[in-house]
């Protein structure tokens, strides 16, 4: 009798594992095209650094590209991570020195974690408010940005926005280039352009 209770609840148990790892099936992941690139301006010329070998992990309902495009909250969580080595600026020197402002040997990754967000209609698809925790050369910061939400090729989501920052905020330094005759300016902008699709699909 006790063996047939011990086989019961090791079927039980074992059940409860496979629902649980079959659970990690809904979510969305990044699709091919996305990217986040930041735009400065200096003393001598503008640049642009583009990375598209973002990460992301995002929990969410079944169906949640066509639930959120209809205006339902479907997403739990969103954790996005940026590999800072992964930044190009288009010039070797620009890249040495923004990877040294951004402490990137000490810390590696820029990550941005969702913490809340509201979402309204609006002409050409949903808007959204992200609140969040945004973390860089080891400082975090709590920020909220408007997004754009759309219907993106092969049914995924279109998620676009950008965030005006202050590197001082996170005790980054602006880089000096050219023996000091190129000051970067403080303020830059980040924009992203990320493509969402249901884990499910290949």
């Amino acid at each position: 009798m006790k063996n047939r209770i011990l086989q019961g609840l090791i079927i039980v148990a074992g059940a409860s594992v496979a629902l649980a790892w079959t659970g990690t099936g809904d979510g969305l992941k990044l699709a091919a095209g996305s990217k986040l690139w930041v735009e400065g301006t200096s003393t001598v010329r503008d640049y642009k650094c583009t990375s598209t070998a973002l990460e992301a992990t995002v929990d969410a309902s079944a169906d949640a590209v066509r639930a959120v495009l209809s205006g339902t909250k479907a997403v739990n969580s969103v954790q996005l991570v940026v590999p800072a080595k992964t930044l190009d600026c288009g010039n070797g020197t620009m890249n040495g020195h923004m990877l040294e402002a951004l402490k990137a040997k000490e810390h590696p990754e820029i990550g941005f974690r969702l913490v809340s967000y509201d979402l309204a209609s609006g002409d050409g698809g949903e808007k959204g408010m992200l609140n969040g925790v945004l973390t860089i050369g080891g400082t975090d910061q709590t920020i909220a940005f408007p997004v754009q939400l759309v219907d993106g090729t092969a049914g995924a989501l279109r998620v676009t926005g950008k965030y005006e920052l202050n590197m001082k905020d996170y005790a980054i330094k602006p880089p000096t280039l050219m023996l000091g005759t190129m000051k970067v300016h403080e303020k830059v902008t980040v924009n992203f352009d990320l493509l969402l699709k249901s884990q499910l699909e290949n």
